[in-house]
């Protein structure tokens, strides 16, 4: 496997502002920066343990960082990560409407350079946390975010592995994947009508090209945002839940870090 490493330059600014949690989960909203731009994160890890333990980044849906991440991130927590939620859009840029969430993610999936950056600022928070093993962090994203964890990766930064779920799987550029130094794993829904066949098989090529360490998982019956109960359950609107998949593909989560934290 290829790898490449780049300098990270941009430093963000931190601000750190503890809100109530219960029990051992500490939560906290962090403000941070992207050149001067504000952003918004939640991070959230276990205040009992005082060691340091493997970090994961957690990006959002194309409606921007809302409860769903939020709660994400508290339950990779529970399970003894330091995870970070990232905020791509900025603070307050929180689409409420199909349309403001389309014209939001095209912004950035038509600039994957500025996703890229966005995406590493708040992986640079997450690296800097006092808990977080260095050396020992991974990225998740759902739909929208998880192609951005994919452009992450593809961007040659340093990443024990990065899962996408229900994710887009285009790149403007092959060759990128070159740049992959972690694991990859993709969780799909085989029924997806947003990320076609064609797209599924390109990325397969592309992944195989690159001689990454890379896995796709993929679910009979699912759709687009399986993973999320605000998604509705009638599949044949293109996006829906199913419970056995949300279980599946977290399950599958779990095993890939055992694998990569090791």
């Amino acid at each position: 496997m290829k790898s490449l490493s780049i300098a990270l330059f941009l430093a963000p600014i931190i601000a750190w502002m503890a809100v109530p949690a219960e029990a051992a989960i500490r939560t906290e909203i962090v403000e941070y920066r992207q050149d001067n731009v504000l952003l918004e994160g939640y991070l959230a890890y276990d205040d009992e343990v005082k060691e340091q333990r493997p970090g994961v980044l957690v990006v959002h849906q194309w409606k921007g960082l809302g409860d769903y991440e939020k709660r994400r991130a508290r339950e990779l927590a529970e399970l003894g990560y330091v995870a970070f939620a990232a905020d791509i859009y900025g603070k307050g840029v929180r689409p409420q409407t199909q349309e403001e969430a389309r014209t939001q993610a095209t912004l950035y999936r038509s600039n994957r350079e500025l996703l890229r950056d966005r995406a590493n600022a708040g992986l640079k928070v997450l690296q800097s946390h006092e808990l977080t093993t260095p050396g020992k962090i991974a990225a998740i994203g759902y739909c929208f975010g998880g192609g951005t964890v994919l452009e992450l990766a593809r961007s040659g930064v340093s990443l024990a592995g990065v899962v996408s779920f229900h994710g887009n799987l285009d790149t403007p550029n092959l060759e990128d994947a070159n740049n992959i130094r972690g694991g990859v794993l993709v969780l799909h829904g085989a029924d997806d009508p947003f990320v076609p066949p064609e797209q599924v098989q390109t990325f397969a090529e592309e992944m195989r090209s690159a001689n990454v360490d890379w896995q796709l998982v993929m679910y009979g019956g699912a759709v687009h945002s399986f993973t999320d109960s605000n998604a509705g359950n009638d599949p044949s609107k293109g996006s829906a839940y199913q419970k056995e998949a949300d279980r599946r593909s977290w399950a599958a989560m779990k095993q890939f870090f055992s694998e990569i934290f090791k």
